[in-house]
């Protein structure tokens, strides 16, 4: 009985002290779309060419579209 007390006392301290397992984390940061996230046809975005060059961070960057229609992006 003490034992199981005492493990259920260290159990509920180290559930206040670690905060971080009930931290919401960012939206913008999941690894997979979520339903609020803006959303666009590759169609749309590649055009009949089949690339579009995107500018990020005074970066270039070529997205386009392979024979076997995966979307590659190279810098």
């Amino acid at each position: 009985m003490i034992i199981i007390v005492d493990l259920i006392f260290i159990l509920r301290a180290m559930t206040r002290m670690d905060n971080t397992a009930t931290a919401e984390k960012p939206k913008d940061n999941a690894p997979y779309p979520v339903a609020t996230d803006r959303q666009i046809s590759s169609r749309v975005l590649l055009g009949s060419e089949g690339r579009v060059v995107i500018e990020h961070g005074g970066q270039r960057y070529l997205l386009r579209q392979t024979h076997a229609g995966k979307l590659i992006l190279t810098k």
